[in-house]
């Protein structure tokens, strides 16, 4: 005979539900009301925040066609990782790993003047027409292409290998499985993962400003040194970036949740 069932008391049950509460969230939006109700009734943040915030369009468009072709190339870099040919593996590890042990900011600054301009010659473009922005999106696309490339993998790689071999003895090639049985279900398991890194994408696009990209950042220098406005400069670059990497953050937790119950 078991002892007696301990049921929860009131007490127990508000207790808890005061420890999963989301202080944090609510902490984050205390800090994005104030910024808000500063932009609106301060002069200095309000004329901080109108300089800045043109910038938005230019970090949104960095940041997703950058993260777009890097899709690409972590795809490409992660069949190649596990794929049986020697030398096209090593080059995708080559790749990776290279990438991997370098510092982005050293990355951004070697993509954007030593890779770009002899591959622009080599395309007969002038390199004094590659526009910085160019560059940038360059740069960061074959940065978390490397990054993108691991994720790829792991996800392939969960996929059961019974499977592919199913989808050969139905008479498919190996293209056809990998594109049509893998790659579906691989993408759906690593779909938060690849959230994470568009989120990480578009704060990494910060650094693209020391290439004068005239994003929030850069115009958030710009006005800092010009006005001496430190506080109100950097504080609604904060705001800024907060505000869109939160809202990410909770979509993302939302689509986790949904494919979540859909497994379930």
């Amino acid at each position: 005979m078991t002892g007696p069932e301990v049921q929860a008391t009131p007490d127990s049950s508000w207790q808890n539900s005061w420890r999963e509460f989301p202080w944090w969230l609510v902490a984050i939006f205390a800090f994005l009301a104030l910024m808000g109700v500063l932009i609106i009734r301060n002069p200095a943040y309000k004329d901080a925040f109108l300089f800045i915030i043109p910038g938005i369009q230019v970090t949104l468009y960095t940041t997703i066609t950058a993260f777009t072709i890097a899709l690409v190339l972590g795809l490409l870099a992660g069949l190649g990782r596990i794929s049986r040919n020697t030398a096209v593996r090593n080059i995708a590890i080559t790749y990776i790993e290279f990438i991997r042990g370098v510092p982005t900011l050293v990355l951004i600054f070697t993509v954007a003047f030593v890779l770009v301009p002899p591959i622009s010659g080599a395309l007969g473009v002038d390199n004094r027409i590659v526009t910085p922005n160019t560059r940038a999106i360059i740069a960061l696309a074959v940065i978390y292409g490397a990054f993108l490339a691991e994720i790829f993998r792991a996800g392939i790689e969960s996929i059961s290998k019974g499977q592919m071999e199913a989808a050969r003895s139905l008479g498919m090639t190996y293209t056809q499985s990998m594109r049509y049985i893998i790659l579906p279900q691989a993408i759906r398991n690593i779909s938060p993962a690849l959230g994470n890194d568009f989120i990480a994408m578009l704060k990494d696009s910060s650094l693209v400003s020391v290439l004068a990209v005239r994003d929030i950042t850069q115009l958030a220098r710009l006005h800092a040194g010009s006005t001496f406005r430190f506080r109100e400069s950097y504080l609604v670059l904060t705001f800024l970036y907060l505000g869109m990497t939160i809202a990410l953050s909770l979509l993302l937790r939302w689509y986790e949740q949904r494919i979540g119950k859909d497994r379930g």
